[in-house]
């Protein structure tokens, strides 16, 4: 019954793969199994910046795991978030190990701008996020979803910038919410448990690293007032999909 529905819908309200372009199906078992196909591995950029953390990516970015990101990002293909989320969540169990403390996995998504949410009509990092953590969670892994970040200034365009200039238009853009900085503090003075296991930060994509680099310096600064890159680390990260270039020199 369910598979005719499916059948008449797909009539009715035609479809294709938004990695492949296979019709009535919004993801073929091919395309999902460029997402969802493999174990989550470490993903390193080189040059690797000043702070990232570890880092661990659900596929290389290409071909049809492009397409899907792109869909749910810039064309409003809503209907992924629940494939890409249960991408992510291999990345943030694999990042994780088995979480120390009590308490559930704090994924904290990187914001969007403010502009680029309303052009877009929705906010893809937060959505995958939220499907990420219904996936740990039908998993008996308790996590949840913590918007932790704001903007604190605007960016220039990354597209088109190399790492260098990347890092330096993100250098203090991020910023911790009141909230979260109480919670951070609260959680590393001793009145409950901040690890980096159970801090996680979360993205759709890493390219240079710069991003995640200085989402992780928001945090650190937060939660142990510091701001050097070898300080005490109080987050790992996870993405969707990495440069293929950022798994190569795992293989070193």
């Amino acid at each position: 019954m369910r598979h005719g529905w499916r059948e008449l819908s797909g009539l009715l309200l035609p479809v294709a793969c938004a990695g492949c372009g296979r019709p009535r199906t919004d993801l073929c078992p091919v395309c999902a199994a460029a997402l969802h196909g493999g174990p989550a591995r470490p993903a390193r950029p080189a040059p690797r910046p000043p702070g990232l953390p570890a880092v661990y990516a659900a596929a290389p970015y290409g071909n049809a795991v492009r397409a899907v990101l792109l869909a749910h990002k810039e064309r409003g293909a809503l209907g992924l978030a629940g494939a890409l989320g249960r991408a992510l969540a291999g990345g943030v169990r694999a990042v994780a190990g088995r979480p120390d403390g009590p308490g559930p996995l704090l994924l904290v998504p990187v914001p969007s701008a403010r502009s680029a949410t309303a052009a877009r009509g929705h906010d893809p990092v937060r959505r995958i996020a939220a499907a990420a953590a219904r996936d740990l969670r039908r998993g008996g892994l308790p996590a949840q979803v913590v918007p932790l970040l704001r903007q604190r200034r605007a960016v220039a365009d990354q597209a088109g910038l190399r790492a260098p200039q990347r890092r330096a238009n993100l250098s203090g853009a991020l910023g911790v919410t009141a909230g979260g900085r109480a919670l951070l503090r609260q959680r590393s003075s001793g009145q409950g448990s901040l690890h980096h296991r159970r801090v996680i930060l979360v993205d759709d994509l890493l390219t240079t690293g710069s991003t995640l680099a200085e989402a992780a310096r928001a945090l650190r600064e937060a939660a142990v007032g510091v701001r050097e890159p070898s300080a005490r680390e109080v987050c790992r990260a996870a993405v969707v999909a990495a440069s293929p270039s950022a798994f190569e020199i795992n293989r070193n």
